[in-house]
């Protein structure tokens, strides 16, 4: 340390107040131990005091031990006990903060797969979009032409979706682009059904118009479609591919009657296809829009089955609905990059993409299986298991007499992250806590050690 600066202040004298500077620094750890402290001339010029001044404040420091002259060589810090240190003077946030100590097992469920992540596949063709001409201008206002055809392809093999490159609209996420979609059809429709429970990111959305809500109930069995003859509203945001947070999938059967539904009451569905790729039992279901597509409006990204920081999704609008939605934000910035588009584009038309799908399907479904027979070996009937089949989550139903919040923070205090379901509940509300594992991210290891820790804590 050569020098330092700072203001005084009229209660003290100066002498007293560099010491306490630089007793305050010392314990805080911000001047280590055995570190050169500025000398006399130095320490005075900085802080435009005598030499005495500075002298007497060294010579205070020496006397209680937190530094010690050494000759002509100057002044330096003793070792402080570091229990004297750092205890007294951080702050109860400070201290808050160095209590929470990261998860040693996270069972998030917002990220994805990083080691098989094709990364330098991704760089390389992200490098090669840099040299485009195309990638030094401003986006397309509903999304970039090239990435809008290969989508038009992909969810025609995938999904049973037949749609033009025009009709579908590109946005940053889900959320986005439902508060753009609320407020073309706030002014035709002021109510909803929504799934119960279900994604609150989109009751948020949604709430953002102030649409009211009629509620659907779901349970590990399915969606009740029976009281949807006795509701009002012509509007319905469906998951009926991974429920979601149950996990369970609409028959074909629940489709049909969805969409004879939709077409009587001349309404629409918004049908959020958010992970739809990874079923592991048997094929993805055909979606909705495969059905009917022209009251239907589907939605899907890549957040899932990608990379939730690329912060791709997209749209595909009827066109009584496209129309209107053109021209309302025709004047509008791209919510996207446009790097990321077309680095997409790219990779999807080389066959980069089906490749990656059908690789990250193998490697969540043996992520899956581990996850449910660790479960099973550690729990047994303590537990039962929701939402097997498919997605990047599992959901338990924890059979003992304990609160979720209480479930969580002893789940906590054994150095796991775990998340409640509670959120996603509107009426249909269930006695028996389910907490939430996401296991995209972890390793079969890591899922082992957090699935036997959940039991030295819960057990």
């Amino acid at each position: 340390m050569k020098t330092t600066i700072f203001t005084f202040h009229d209660h003290s004298p100066k002498y007293k107040q560099i010491y306490e500077r630089f007793k305050s620094f010392i314990e805080q750890g911000d001047i280590l131990a055995n570190e050169k402290l500025p000398s006399i001339r130095q320490l005075g010029d900085s802080l435009q005091v005598s030499r005495n001044t500075a002298l007497m404040a060294y010579e205070q420091l020496v006397a209680e031990g937190y530094i010690r002259g050494e000759g002509r060589k100057g002044y330096f810090v003793n070792e402080v006990e570091p229990l004297l240190s750092q205890e007294a003077f951080l702050s109860p946030h400070n201290k808050q903060t160095e209590s929470q100590k990261p998860p040693v097992v996270h069972f998030r469920a917002d990220a994805v797969d990083q080691t098989h992540f094709p990364l330098k596949m991704w760089r390389r063709m992200a490098n090669q979009v840099l040299t485009l001409p195309d990638s030094f201008r401003y986006g397309e206002p509903f999304g970039e032409a090239c990435l809008r055809e290969q989508i038009s392809t992909y969810l025609f093999q995938s999904r049973g979706v037949k749609t033009d490159a025009n009709a579908i609209i590109i946005g940053s996420s889900t959320q986005q682009m439902l508060v753009y979609l609320g407020h073309i059809l706030k002014d035709e429709f002021q109510s909803m059904i929504v799934e119960d429970p279900g994604y609150n990111g989109a009751r948020e959305a949604f709430q953002f118009h102030h649409f009211r809500f009629e509620t659907l109930p779901v349970d590990e069995t399915g969606v009740d479609l029976s009281q949807l003859e006795q509701m009002k509203s012509r509007l319905i945001y469906v998951t009926p591919s991974h429920q979601s947070p149950i996990g369970v999938s609409m028959s074909i059967q629940q489709r049909q009657m969805l969409i004879h539904w939709v077409n009587k009451m001349r309404g629409y569905i918004i049908e959020d296809d958010y992970d739809s790729e990874f079923r592991y039992t048997q094929k993805p279901f055909p979606a909705l829009a495969s059905i009917d597509s022209a009251r239907v409006i589907y939605v899907g990204n890549f957040s899932k089955s990608f990379l939730p920081g690329i912060r791709l999704s997209y749209m595909v609008l009827p066109e009584a609905i496209l129309h209107r939605y053109q021209t309302q934000f025709a004047h509008f910035e791209s919510s996207t990059s446009l790097l990321s588009q077309l680095t997409m584009a790219t990779f999807m038309e080389s066959g980069e993409w089906n490749r990656h799908v059908k690789r990250m399907r193998l490697v969540y479904k043996r992520k899956m299986l581990h996850l449910v027979s660790e479960c099973k070996k550690q729990f047994g009937h303590t537990i039962s298991m929701i939402g097997e089949q498919s997605g990047l989550y599992l959901l338990i139903k924890v059979h003992l007499n304990h609160s979720e919040e209480w479930l969580i923070q002893r789940a906590s205090s054994y150095g796991v992250k775990v998340y409640p379901t509670s959120p996603y509940f509107i009426n249909n509300k269930t006695d028996t806590p389910i907490i939430k594992l996401g296991f995209s991210h972890l390793s079969c290891e890591e899922i082992e050690l957090g699935v036997r820790l959940l039991k030295e804590a819960w057990l």
